[in-house]
């Protein structure tokens, strides 16, 4: 009997490479895409296209959307492994037919392909009948308008439980080179038909995923629902009766509006709201059912407890918070670094090992979050810009890069012009400005000298105690002296257990009264910073109070990770989750601080 092919161990790193090669793909096929958008754009303000009069392109959804795909390519970097990983080894121990030299043929691949579509079409249906797997390919269906580039919008958590749907092709014996190529065939195909400027083709419509077919699967008008799954062939969905022709205007998005320009949250968006329905329901078992039944399912105890409004046309709001000219420009110009920022990223990832590369991801991924809130007006430009530079000094601080010398105190000096601009803007000059901008430059300095070659810790280590005593001032204002005294206790006692931790470590008596007066007063600014929130619990300034205190508690959590570093036991990527906390921290508190409204 004739040996089963395997995937050897060696081959399976090649088979990771290739398909990370699959990535310079991405990376060639990018600009084509763009230039097609650019196209579809001028060709849609024609009076006699078929949007004549509509506004097909905006600015901040196109921006969403492409950022959408972007994030789900640094993803599909960090995921290869699970996925590859789980088809190679259904492959190697399942596999009835391997032979690559039939599969390598024309026909062979055109057979792949064919299958890949099959499997393509009852995973696409799964992902709109089971909750769980809607929750991540809802991503697809958010934009309110229909595109192309609302092709390029991907979900960045498919990979989860996309792969069992493709586990026949390895059972079949598809070599996982060629389900690598045929998925991409596939992924290349379904970008032309997200468009509006392509009416009905005739015999093309009836056998082929079209644009006509395609715009009633992304509409939610009553009778295109859960329709047209296919991805390259719509026979398919006719076939097994989910077949229905475009005939009314299609209304495009989701039932449930994401409502929001972040590409981080709209990937979570339903699996949160998923978590909570489950953690509401009255029964273990309609917590369970909850994720696998179609989405929006409630048990009739559910309906009765917590009903939920009926979906109707006339209730859909377009998403479109206002945009200054200089805001369009600036989210423009973001956008584009961004791109520059991920191609570049997927042409050297087969080069990087996964650390590196999953640090890389997360720096593009802030940047986007960034810009993203800057177009709902979450955050203002000085801010994105502060967040750019505290992703690329903390991906410096890993020897990824030459500037981060440049990025580190430039992060805080961007911080300082904010809130003095914010100030200026507001009229708020008073005491409590002062405060925050005395504890960020005493920051910027404690950066300086930790930055610095030589033994600069305790100079970096004052300046920093100072500004923490300017942050116990500023949470002062328009407050008691510690308000809550279980906060205080709490804080102190966590803070006294750290100092007992790095006790051991600390050898010098000097150091050891430093990192004493440094650990009291850090557990002092975030009582006081807890306090004030649970003080402020029924403000206008709630929110913004907690989001404070947060920060606050990450600065221990911060500050907690330099000492361990330091004095007990080196800490893997200790820069990136110190720099990571640390500016975190400094961003919770720069945005959300504001005094108290008397």
């Amino acid at each position: 009997m004739r040996a089963r092919p395997r995937v050897a161990p060696h081959f399976t790193k090649r088979l990771l490479c290739e398909n990370t090669n699959m990535s310079k793909v991405i990376v060639f096929a990018t600009p084509v895409f763009l230039l097609l958008i650019a196209l579809e754009l001028l060709w849609s303000r024609r009076s006699n296209s078929r949007t004549a009069g509509q506004t097909p392109y905006r600015l901040n959804d196109a921006v969403n959307s492409i950022s959408l795909g972007m994030l789900s390519q640094l993803t599909g970097v960090l995921s290869k492994l699970l996925s590859i990983g789980i088809y190679v080894l259904a492959f190697n121990t399942l596999a009835l037919y391997p032979r690559l030299e039939f599969w390598s043929t024309w026909y062979g691949v055109l057979l792949a392909l064919v299958f890949y579509d099959f499997c393509y079409y009852w995973l696409h249906r799964a992902g709109h009948v089971v909750a769980l797997f809607w929750a991540a390919h809802v991503v697809h269906h958010q934009s309110q308008h229909y595109n192309l580039s609302t092709a390029l919008r991907q979900t960045s958590s498919g990979f989860l439980f996309g792969w069992m749907f493709y586990l026949p092709m390895a059972l079949a014996g598809v070599p996982p080179v060629v389900f690598g190529t045929v998925a991409l065939i596939d992924l290349l195909y379904q970008f032309w038909v997200h468009t509006e400027q392509v009416g009905k083709l005739g015999w093309f419509d009836r056998v082929f995923c079209s644009p006509s077919n395609h715009r009633v699967h992304h509409a939610v008008n009553d009778g295109y629902i859960d329709k047209n799954y296919g991805g390259i062939l719509i026979l398919w969905d006719r076939l097994f009766g989910t077949f229905k022709e475009e005939a009314e205007p299609c209304v495009y998005g989701t039932r449930g509006a994401l409502n929001s320009w972040d590409p981080l949250w709209a990937n979570v968006d339903v699996y949160w709201a998923l978590a909570k329905e489950s953690w509401r329901a009255p029964g273990w078992g309609d917590k369970l059912r909850v994720w696998f039944k179609p989405p929006g399912w409630q048990s009739a105890e559910m309906a009765r407890l917590y009903p939920k409004p009926a979906f109707t046309l006339e209730s859909v709001t377009t998403y479109n918070p206002p945009l200054t000219t200089t805001q369009q420009w600036f989210a423009g110009l973001q956008f584009v670094l961004a791109i520059a920022a991920v191609l570049a990223f997927l042409w050297h990832a087969d080069t990087m090992p996964f650390s590196e590369a999953a640090i890389w991801c997360t720096a593009i991924a802030a940047g986007l979050w960034a810009t993203g809130h800057c177009m709902q007006g979450k955050l203002s430009m000085l801010e994105v810009l502060v967040v750019e530079s505290a992703a690329l000094a903390t991906v410096g601080a890993l020897g990824l890069m030459d500037g981060y010398m440049v990025f580190k105190p430039l992060t805080m000096m961007i911080a300082i012009v904010f809130v003095a601009a914010r100030a200026y803007s507001t009229r708020a000059t008073g005491r409590f400005t002062i405060l925050l901008l005395a504890a960020l430059v005493f920051s910027l300095i404690g950066d300086v000298f930790l930055m610095l070659p030589g033994n600069y810790f305790i100079p970096g280590l004052a300046s920093f105690l100072v500004a923490h005593l300017f942050y116990i001032a500023l949470f002062r204002q328009g407050q008691r002296w510690f308000p809550s005294k279980r906060a205080l206790v709490g804080v102190l006692a966590v803070g006294a257990t750290m100092y007992g931790i790095v006790w051991g470590g600390l050898g010098d008596p000097i150091l050891k009264i430093a990192v004493a007066a440094y650990v009291c007063v850090i557990s002092l600014m975030a009582a006081q910073a807890i306090g004030r929130a649970m003080a402020q619990a029924d403000s206008d300034d709630a929110a913004a109070a907690r989001w404070v205190a947060m920060g606050a508690c990450v600065f221990m959590v911060s500050d907690s990770l330099i000492a361990i570093n330091k004095f007990v036991t080196p800490v893997a990527l200790s820069s990136f989750w110190i720099l990571a906390t640390y500016y975190c921290a400094q961003m919770l508190i720069v945005h959300n601080a504001r005094m108290a409204k008397a």
